[in-house]
């Protein structure tokens, strides 16, 4: 379970009604992009803008509450875990996003044959394929 008001306050952001709603909406729904994080905080939270959403998407992740990730060919999501280096695996039919836990070894989980004196920290790996649920609807789809 997460604690918003704990997350804020340890990370010394103020602690307020939309960065709140924010996180916990995170919470419930990792890797969401900003429209769909922006349409779950309106419910609660009618008054607060897109604009809003994005500042509190763009504080969360300066302090290193929240990680974003720019999948290619869709927009940047957010989610709560960071700090693990974990890797993502997304649904070529439908765009659905999942984590994969570091591929082999710890942290940066995969080494670079030439680093070109960069003192690497991290990978960040997509695996591409489709999900269960596209597999099962097409194999349930009827041939015309």
């Amino acid at each position: 379970m997460t604690d918003a008001r704990t997350m804020l306050a340890e990370a010394g952001l103020r602690i307020t009604a939309p960065r709140v709603a924010v996180i916990d909406v995170l919470a419930d729904h990792p890797h969401a992009a900003a429209d769909a994080v922006y349409a779950k905080v309106s419910e609660s939270l009618p008054r607060t803008s897109l604009q809003a959403v994005y500042n509190v998407l763009g504080d969360l992740t300066a302090q290193g509450l929240a990680r974003r990730i720019e999948p290619a060919g869709s927009p940047a999501r957010y989610e709560l875990r960071v700090g693990d280096n974990h890797h993502h695996v997304v649904c070529t039919e439908c765009g659905k996003v999942e984590d994969i836990d570091c591929v082999v070894g710890h942290a940066p989980c995969l080494l670079p044959n030439e680093d070109h004196g960069f003192a690497i920290a991290e990978a960040e790996v997509t695996f591409w394929g489709v999900c269960t649920d596209c597999r099962e609807a097409a194999v349930d789809a009827p041939v015309l």
